[in-house]
Parts: structure tokens; sequence; C-alpha cells
């Protein structure tokens, strides 16, 4: 199927179908029109033209195998919820296409990242409707975020090969890419102590969460007692960021610095702070992604960059060796966070001359 059948179903021309498909950081017109080229694309089946571009080249067909793959989001409902995840996904989605593959459908499916909701939901239930209507039976899965461990057992028996790509490790249940939660935590933490502070803050997942453990033991590591108090557990969006913060503006009570387990929980506090301009509580706020928006906030925030590009493409490569033969035991692929520091934290003795706005 070409772009070209793609773009008349889409109402677009042929050059931004191929630049939505082939490049990740492509600015389309909205979030709306690139997914609707991808569910296109995945409708049409869609495969590059590689055959036709290797014989101009002079490149002999050397017969490699179609891969369908799928792709299940756990920690998003919808395109916009979490921005790191739609970017990761943008990533993998092109280098899927890139490698001469068919990706087949994406799901989202939150529930999966809820242990204690997948305890009580009938897990069954729910994989049978994801495959409703699905004919074409795929190879491989990349899953995008956490997932329970009994959801992981029950999908590694329909697939040939499964990669995780998330911040939670599997414990070896499937192939994974990480880029360590509690490491992430452990670099954000220290440089609050770095700066003085000792009441810290942690705003995220705490159930079964690593960066919640990393925070933990980074306070333990440098003997801070973890006030229980300044621990806040919410969703990770930025409506829950601006109603945390909204609760801790009124406490007699609160830390001088605060871990936002990702940037839209950050993000979220920001906006309460700009909104209600309470120069007598002026936390220093480090969080994790380095979403674009985080470069865009004022003050600019701090956060833990999460290398997704990388990320993206070695989960695609990880899956495609298994594919093919190349390795059968389970392989774990980590790779490293790094420290952006920018306006949002300060030394703690300087704490209330920040100011807010967005």
């Amino acid at each position: 199927m070409s772009i070209k059948k793609i773009a008349e179903k889409a109402g677009v021309s042929t050059a931004t179908v191929s630049r939505v498909l082939n490049n990740p950081e492509y600015k389309c017109s909205s979030e709306e029109l690139r997914e609707k080229i991808w569910q296109i694309a995945r409708e049409l089946n869609y495969l590059p033209n590689e055959a036709a571009r290797n014989l101009k080249k002079g490149i002999i067909d050397t017969g490699q195998k179609i891969w369908y793959i799928d792709i299940l989001m756990t920690r998003t409902g919808s395109m916009e919820a979490d921005p790191f995840f739609s970017e990761l996904l943008r990533i993998i989605e092109s280098e899927i296409h890139k490698q001469r593959c068919i990706l087949t459908r994406v799901w989202h499916q939150p529930i999966f990242s809820n242990d204690r909701k997948c305890q009580i939901e009938n897990i069954d239930k729910i994989l049978e409707e994801m495959e409703q209507g699905n004919e074409q039976k795929s190879d491989g899965l990349i899953i995008i975020g956490k997932c329970n461990d009994n959801v992981l057992k029950k999908l590694s028996a329909k697939y040939r090969g499964i990669v995780s790509v998330n911040r939670n490790s599997t414990n070896y249940l499937v192939d994974e890419v990480i880029c360590d939660g509690m490491r992430i935590a452990a670099t954000a933490v220290e440089y609050l102590i770095q700066l003085g502070h000792r009441k810290i803050g942690y705003v995220g997942d705490c159930h079964n969460e690593s960066r919640y453990k990393g925070y933990q033991d980074t306070l333990f590591m440098y003997n801070i007692d973890m006030d229980i108090n300044y621990v806040i557990e919410t969703e990770h969006t930025e409506a829950e960021g601006y109603a945390v913060m909204e609760s801790l503006i009124q406490r007699s009570d609160v830390p001088t610095a605060i871990y936002c387990a990702n940037d839209m929980i950050a993000i979220g506090m920001l906006k309460c702070l700009n909104r209600y301009k309470n120069r007598y509580y002026v936390p220093s706020i480090i969080s994790s992604d380095d979403i674009e928006e985080a470069q865009y906030t004022r003050p600019m925030l701090t956060t833990v960059r999460l290398p997704k590009e990388e990320m993206g493409k070695f989960a695609l490569y990880l899956l495609l060796d298994r594919l093919n033969g190349g390795h059968k035991g389970i392989v774990r692929t980590e790779l490293e966070g790094k420290l952006i520091i920018r306006e949002s934290c300060t030394p703690v003795e300087n704490t209330n001359r920040l100011e807010y706005y967005i």
C-alpha cells in the first residue's frame, strides 16, 4: 500500500505522511492528525517499498521476513495523558517503519500498570476484548510503561517475543530496556541534598514503584529521616500535581523541596504556585523525564532526562533479535538518565527568592 493511498484517506499531502511515518520529531499540525495517519497506516498494513528502493541501489532482496508488531501503552489512556509516553511511542513507531516491520495495533490499557486493579478486574476478559476483530496474529509486542506481573505472564504465552521499555524492571520476566527508576530518583534527591535540603517530599505512585523506592533509599543513605507527611501518592498527571500543591500551600509543616515522579506532576505544581503566588512557600521542585514542555516553564524545570530515543530504538532491536533467533535467554538493557539543571531548584537558604510563573 502506497503513501499516496494513506495521504488520500487522511486528507493530507504525501510529504506530510512521509514526515510523520519517518520522523518522530516532526511537528505535525495536531496530535490527532498524527494519530490518524498512523491509524490508517496500521489498517492498511503499510510497509515501505524497500524492494523498489533496493533495486535502484543495486541491492539484491535477501528475503528478510516481515514481522508484525503490536504496542501496548500501560501508563496512559490517551495520547495527551503523558507526553513522555507519546514521545516514546512516536520514536518506536518510526523505528518499526524504518526496520521494514508492520505495526499492527496500539493499545492503551492503564489498568495493567495498577497492581491493585489487576487483582480485582477480570484480566483474561480484558485481554480477550483486545484481540476481538483482529484477524492478523502478531509476532512481537512492545510494552511501554509498567506492567503487572500476571498480565506479563499471560501476554508471554501469546507472542514469540515481548520487550518492556520502562523505568521499572520486570525482574527478568521478559526482555527489557530500562532507565532504572531507583537511579533516576537517587540522582534527583541527591541533587536536592547537595543544595542543603533535608525536608524533601515525594509526589507520585508509591505502590511497587522504583522511583519511590529510590527516594526512600537515598534519604536513608544520607541519614535523613523520611517524613511520611511529605509523601503524597497520586496519579502522574498535571491535574493531580496542581491539586497536591493546592493542598500543600495550606499546611503549616511542608517540605522545602519536592521530588516529583514525572514532569507532568511538577508542571501542575508550578502552575498552581503561579496562580496563588504564595511567596511564603516556594519549594524547590525536581522531577524526571525531560518532556519538551519542561524547557518552557518559568522557572525552567530541573529534571532527570531519560534517553527516549535510545530506549525506543534498543527496544525494537532487542525484539527483532529475539524474533530472528539471535538470543533465547532474557536480556536486560539499562540506560543512564542525566540530570538537567535549570531553574526550579535553589539552595535551601534561598528557597523564598524564586518566582513561579508559566
